[in-house]
């Protein structure tokens, strides 16, 4: 089966695939794999694969949104895939969760627009509870700050004339806001697949907290490392 918009051919594609929003980052990811080579490219679509610990694996970028991560998501279970996690980055709500740290999300709040438009009001975006432990688990092995728990996906990154509850969701115990979780959970729910997120804290969400953002650091660039080496591990488990 041709993929249009990720611009390959399903029959390369292997059935574990980490997804992640930039294209460079997916070319770093990329870049711990053995014989990696890319696969297709087109607009936000970058594709490689190659093998981890024995294990072929894929990595993809989708870009910015629910929108377009869907199209994403949605042609890649179309090719086979079986199972995805998600690596990004997140504004924390929680004032312990500082940035530089990592959040594993066991659900997402689904304040997109996306996963509105494709299950019922109530449905929850709930992540695969393997993939979830297998995250968990190897974060342990890292020096390294982690957390697990609810986490939002949102459209807005710049605040209009609404102002958005961000204090609500934090008062709920939601861990911290990202774009992209919310779809990835749905979808994988009602396609029949495994999904799981990691994402590194690149800030405060919360204006109470909120520092001047730079997603740029060496602490970023720490976290972001980490997460990846998390997400290939448990990607690769059998």
């Amino acid at each position: 089966m041709f993929l249009p918009n990720l611009k390959l051919d399903s029959k390369d594609l292997p059935e574990k695939v980490i997804v992640c929003g930039d294209p460079d980052r997916a070319k770093l990811i990329a870049a711990n794999l053995d014989d990696a080579k890319l696969l297709g490219q087109n607009r936000e679509y970058h594709t490689y694969v190659g093998h981890y610990q024995g294990e072929y694996i894929g990595v993809v970028s989708h870009g910015v949104g629910s929108p377009g991560a869907a199209v994403c998501f949605e042609q890649l279970i179309q090719g086979g895939v079986k199972e995805l996690i998600r690596v990004g980055t997140a504004g924390s709500y929680q004032k312990e969760i500082e940035p530089g740290s990592l959040v594993i999300s066991t659900a997402a709040v689904r304040q997109d627009g996306l996963s509105s438009q494709i299950v019922p009001e109530g449905f929850p975006a709930v992540a695969d509870i393997t993939l979830t432990n297998r995250l968990i688990e190897k974060s342990r092995d890292y020096s390294i700050a982690s957390y697990s728990g609810i986490t939002l996906t949102l459209d807005v990154f710049y605040q209009g004339a609404i102002v958005f509850p961000h204090n609500q969701y934090q008062a709920a115990g939601v861990l911290a806001v990202e774009m992209e979780i919310a779809s990835l959970f749905t979808i994988a729910s009602i396609r029949g697949i495994r999904a799981a997120a990691i994402v590194a804290i690149d800030g405060y969400a919360d204006a109470d907290l909120a520092e001047e953002y730079d997603p740029h650091t060496d602490q970023m660039k720490r976290a972001i490392e980490l997460e990846k080496e998390i997400a290939l591990e448990a990607i690769a488990m059998k």
